[in-house]
């Protein structure tokens, strides 16, 4: 709520840049959501955050490809959760015309996998995803990580709590979030880009990003480790669209 000076705000009065919070998995609401739904957490597990299509069936179709690249991994989907949002209370017409639905998908680690190679898996798991989705703007995964959880929004930073509801909840509490609001100064503000994004708050200002993205495609090739099978899966390892802060984002994940 502080930092409102670092974003712009349109003209609707209630559509900025987009901020949020990325925070370190809080365990203990996750806990209680799995046992309202009936899920069974492992000692090793993960929540992803998922922008979805407003179309339903686009919505559930893309579900199924999570689902389906999520298992080709080897971990165990639970199921999904509509994360509860109030967008009428919180966005502006602007962030309505592109509203996505949220929902989480809760996922177990194979038996015996630590959480290195299980992260390595989700990351693995949502590059191919990405990929196989890349006709439909809506959709976006802010998170997929047994270790944080991001909440962000194209939403002013005094309406972040109201549009998710999950953080007036009293169980919600985690022990660090990364924060930030940024304004956006290569890119229109879409609901992906906004800030934190899965590693890092980044004030943007690369005036050579293109020349980056092109470095990181040239060397992608050159990438190689013995714990990821088929590096194919996850290049090229930076997005070349959207903002510099998220491609640098992708670098620093890979």
């Amino acid at each position: 709520g502080n930092l409102t000076h670092r974003g712009a705000i349109g003209a609707d009065g209630k559509t900025g840049d987009g901020c949020g919070l990325l925070m370190k998995k809080p365990d203990g609401f996750f806990h209680a959501i799995a046992d309202e739904l009936g899920f069974e957490l492992a000692e090793n597990y993960a929540v992803g955050m998922v922008f979805l299509s407003q179309d339903e069936n686009k919505a559930k179709h893309n579900q199924t490809i999570v689902d389906d690249q999520i298992t080709a991994q080897g971990l165990e989907v639970l199921g999904w959760r509509d994360v509860p949002v109030d967008a009428e209370s919180a966005c502006g017409e602007e962030a309505m015309r592109s509203l996505p639905i949220m929902r989480q998908v809760f996922v177990n680690a194979a038996v015996d996998m630590d959480q290195a190679a299980f992260e390595r898996h989700l990351y693995i798991a949502r590059r191919l995803t990405e990929k196989a989705i890349s006709d439909d703007d809506a959709f976006y995964i802010p998170s997929l990580s047994s270790q944080v959880v991001s909440y962000k929004g194209l939403v002013m930073p005094s309406y972040l709590p109201t549009f998710y509801k999950d953080l007036n909840d009293d169980r919600m509490e985690t022990a660090i979030c990364v924060f930030h609001q940024r304004f956006s100064t290569n890119t229109w503000p879409q609901w992906r880009l906004a800030q934190p994004f899965r590693y890092l708050a980044h004030n943007g200002e690369i005036n050579t990003v293109q020349g980056n993205r092109n470095w990181a495609l040239a060397r992608g090739a050159k990438f190689a480790t013995s714990l990821i099978e088929n590096m194919d899966d996850i290049r090229p390892l930076v997005g070349l669209t959207g903002s510099d802060s998220s491609s640098m984002d992708n670098m620093l994940e890979a």
